[in-house]
Parts: C-alpha cells; structure tokens; sequence
C-alpha cells in the first residue's frame, strides 16, 4: 500500500477498538442492563479511523444516532461513553442521554443526537463560530444518507456556502434507511456528492472500503477545508453488518440480499488491514492485547459506577445565566 505502514497501524487500532467495543455491547445487551437503544457501526469503522488521522482535539465534530464510531475516533472517552450507555452517573452525559446523545468536548466532539439531521445545523453552527473567532480549527459533521432526504440538510449546505464556512461534511452511505435502500428514497442515477456540488459545496467521493483511496480522498478533503476555509463534501459508501438499531443480524428477514451481505462481509477491510499488517508488524497481537484490556475497564467501570441522583434530572436543561 502507498501508506506508511506506521500509519495503517494507528488507523488499523483504531478501527480495531471500536469494532471491540460495540461487539462486546451487541454480546452484553442481552443482560438488559443497557438503559438505551444502540445504533452500532460495525461494519463501518474504517472511515472515522481514517479520519482522526488528520484532525486533532482542537477540531470539532458532530455526529448522528450511530456515534459510538466517531466519539472513539475523535478520541473520547470509552469509559464514559460505555457509562453513559448503563445509564450510570460517570457517563459523558451524565447518564441522561444514552447512546445516541454523546459528548467529550476535551477532545472536540461536542455532541450527537437522536433526530436524524439534527447536528447539521449545529456542526455549521460551529463552522461559523470559529470563522467569526478567526481560529484555525475546522468543524466536521457526520451524516448517513438519510439525513441528505431532510431539509436541514439543503437549508446547512446553502448556508455553509454563502457564508464559506469552514465545515467537513462526511456522508457514510451505507445505502439503507433503517430497512428501505437508497434506491426507493431518492430518484435514480442521483449522486449525493454531486448534489452537494449543485448547491456550491465543492465534493467527492470514495468507496469507504477501499483502504487507500479512503485514505488520500479524505485527506485531500480535510486539507481543502483547512487550508481554503470553505464547506467540503465526501460521500464515501459503506455498510453496516448489524440490524439498523440493535445487537443483532438481520441480513436474513428480507430487506437486503444475502449475496450483498455476503459481499461485504468478504471484504471486510479491517479484516483486510490486519491481514496486512500481521505480515509486517509482530507485535500487532500485543496491542490488540491492550485495547482488549482498554474494552473490558470499560465495562467494569460502567457497572460499577453510580447511579445518577432522582433529583439531577432536571439538570442540564439550560444554560446557566451569567
């Protein structure tokens, strides 16, 4: 590959511990412990891994219902966001939000949200917030292609451009919309990112499982954005291998082919990577060893963790007065 390999193994471990992680809540969910639904992105943790490799804790980023992904990417916190997701009173939302309302703002990843769109507008929000300040972090949100089907969506990108913002939208298409694909939802040989393009956000795209061209599209993507100070779009097309909300399989009730199945499983790329890897690097079992460990602190912490306090629950509604 035309990457260093040094490179590949951060990207790979990245991967790797998010992957980890949302296997072992798909495994413990069964408890009924966990105080929420779980949208989990296994299947399509390449892209935000490859995307923390060019970003650091003073960009921002915004994220969807499926979050776990981005929040570990970014660099949050994982036991605060497994806390969260028991409910418990360490969690990064203090145990009110759940899975899909996560947040670490000492690295930048200043929210997710249930409502499908619903930080758009915000990450845009934020794009703007740091051009009036002058600073040179950008801000980045994630969406699914669903989210392209809400206005907000139109209503961010004309906004973003006319004021030439400093915003990374990263669309994973993993072509379903909870069980209908995207050729039921959207007129046919419609592209996103050449919509994007339409409405004056410059845009590309790039099959998110295909390790290098990922690898420079999103670069070459982040680097626009930093370096022009204007709103970048990139589709990148993706899967998920589990149910759209919850631990379990679905592949077999009907909504999606087997053989699709069947294709993308076989090209996992993680899979892939750590095949690569384990021919060039020896001690790759030795820091998979460590993220194990990282997992499993997690989910000690969590359930050892306090509840939080009946009287708390009206906390966090507004913003304190000055």
């Amino acid at each position: 590959m035309n990457i260093n390999i040094e490179e590949l193994l951060q990207i790979y471990l990245r991967a790797y511990k998010i992957r980890l992680t949302e296997e072992e809540i798909a495994n413990r969910y069964q408890e009924q412990e966990m105080r929420c639904p779980t949208h989990l992105s296994i299947g399509q943790e390449l892209v935000p891994s490859i995307y923390a490799q060019f970003v650091d804790y003073n960009d921002y980023a915004v994220s969807t219902h499926r979050a776990h992904a981005h929040y570990i990417a970014k660099g949050g916190n994982i036991n605060s966001m497994i806390a969260e997701i028991y409910g418990k009173k360490t969690g990064c939302s203090h145990g009110l939000g759940g899975s899909m309302h996560l947040v670490d703002k000492n690295v930048g990843f200043m929210g997710s949200t249930a409502i499908v769109g619903g930080t758009i507008p915000i990450g845009v929000g934020l794009a703007l917030s740091i051009q009036i300040k002058n600073e040179q972090r950008i801000s980045t949100v994630f969406l699914g292609d669903g989210a392209t089907e809400e206005g907000v969506f139109y209503e961010s990108l004309n906004f973003a451009a006319l004021k030439g913002l400093p915003v990374l939208f990263i669309c994973e298409n993993n072509l379903y919309s909870v069980y209908s694909k995207l050729n039921v939802r959207q007129p046919k040989n419609r592209s996103i990112f050449e919509l994007a393009n339409s409405i004056g956000v410059d845009s590309s795209f790039a099959d998110g499982y295909d390790i290098e061209k990922s690898y420079f599209k999103l670069k070459e993507a982040i680097s626009f954005v930093k370096h022009t100070r204007k709103p970048f779009l990139i589709e990148l097309s993706t899967y998920r291998f589990r149910e759209h909300c919850g631990p379990n399989f679905d592949n077999h009730i009907g909504y999606r082919d087997e053989s699709e199945y069947e294709f993308f499983l076989e090209n996992d790329p993680i899979v892939k990577l750590r095949h690569y890897l384990l021919d060039n690097i020896d001690s790759l079992p030795n820091q998979e060893q460590i993220i194990q460990e990282e997992v499993k602190d997690a989910f000690r912490f969590a359930k050892s963790s306090p509840w939080p306090d009946f009287n708390s629950m009206t906390d966090y509604l507004y913003k304190e007065a000055f």
